[in-house]
């Protein structure tokens, strides 16, 4: 086995897998910040402060895949200071991979795409503990999970991500996915339950300690002088549901209250359910351009357009043949545009700054736009409201 594909975790003896070498994974930043990490990081420190960037460089997190999506992810958390990151990915690197996927090159076709990305990837930042991991992210016991800080999981079908999901929960651990095909892509967020504090300038009238969505509420208020000026700090808190059941659930009843509003929802979301379900009943293969696929591809984008309760012409047959067209693809620009939006969504919640993504962002770059729906299951609440 070459040097390269070697399993590498810095600063933990070799040959440990990655749960054996947990105690050697902390971010090696027990000291406080530098003068040297506060000259390297000037610019990102003067938008979310030192406090952030010392929960930052403390930071352990997964990145699941190393296709295109993930090499954007990873270069912007190198440069942005983490303390380790862990890259996991049992796939080859193929030739396909080679037109959008930055840290590899024809010398590493066969390689694994971990392990061949790794000395791109470190170089970005030495700063930050980098190892590679090249098993099968779905033989990992939930176990494997607890030791980060945050998991990402990237370009999987939806079995695999709820599967993740589910192991996250169960250790009670922040979980980001992503996906990209072609102009289209998607960024989903659980945090289960995710605290954060947004600053504005005092009001006044005193902040009410209330529900502002179903799943947000402002739990906590605080103030303090900055610059002459009264500035005050308001803790909210979001609400997160799992994958699999935002997957089935509906939009919200404001996107549904007329129908201009409905016409205004991305039929994105229609056709990624639609791929998620094919994919379920074809043994997680992405449909074809023979007649079978295409014609039962076009009757779950349109059962699913209809259970979303969507207008049946916002669903046109050119943006269902532009998606399929798009499928499995990886385009640049989408996935530079995609890996920077989690990465700074990731950035926000290690610091806990900010209104995160709750929790489905899409991604359209034809139209340039990219909508985010808070998708989570309706239960009736005790007095018989709805939630």
């Amino acid at each position: 086995m070459a040097e390269d594909e070697q399993q590498a975790i810095d600063g933990a003896p070799p040959g440990l897998t990655p749960a054996a070498a947990a105690p050697f994974l902390q971010p090696p930043h027990a000291h406080p910040i530098s003068a040297d990490e506060i000259a390297l990081y000037d610019r990102q420190i003067r938008l979310w402060g030192v406090r952030a960037q010392e929960k930052l460089r403390s930071a352990n997190l997964l990145l699941v895949g190393m296709r295109a999506l993930a090499n954007e992810i990873a270069k912007n958390l190198m440069l942005a200071g983490i303390g380790s990151l862990t890259i996991l990915d049992h796939h080859l690197v193929t030739e396909d991979d080679l037109g959008s996927q930055f840290f590899i090159s024809e010398l590493h076709v066969g390689m694994n795409r971990a392990a061949a990305a790794a000395s791109q990837v470190r170089a970005l930042n030495p700063r930050v503990a980098l190892s590679v991991d090249m098993e099968n992210i779905l033989l990992k016991p939930p176990e494997f999970y607890s030791m980060f800080d945050m998991i990402i999981a990237t370009d999987l079908d939806l079995a695999p991500l709820a599967t993740i999901n589910a192991a996250c929960r169960f250790v009670n651990k922040p979980f980001y996915a992503a996906g990209s095909h072609g102009m289209y892509g998607f960024i989903f967020a659980d945090l289960i339950t995710h605290d954060f504090v947004i600053e504005r300038e005092k009001s006044n009238l005193p902040t009410a300690l209330k529900a502002e969505t179903m799943t947000r509420s402002i739990i906590a208020t605080n103030a303090k002088e900055e610059n002459g000026k009264q500035v005050e700090m308001v803790t909210k808190r979001e609400i997160y549901s799992p994958i699999n059941l935002a997957n089935t659930s509906p939009l919200q009843a404001e996107q549904l209250s007329s129908r201009r509003r409905k016409l205004q929802v991305s039929p994105l979301l229609t056709c990624l359910r639609a791929l998620w379900e094919f994919q379920a009943l074809r043994q997680q293969s992405l449909p074809t351009h023979s007649h079978p696929d295409l014609e039962l591809f076009t009757k779950l984008a349109t059962e699913k357009h209809k259970e979303l309760q969507l207008p049946p012409e916002t669903l046109r047959s050119e943006f269902l043949r532009s998606f399929l067209q798009n499928v499995g693809s990886e385009i640049a620009p989408v996935t530079a545009f995609l890996g920077g939006q989690v990465a700074q969504d990731v950035i926000n919640v290690l610091g806990q700054r900010e209104q995160p993504i709750q929790n489905f962002l899409l991604f359209d770059s034809e139209d340039s736009k990219g909508p985010v729906y808070a998708l989570h299951p309706i239960f009736p609440s005790l007095d018989g409201r709805v939630m």
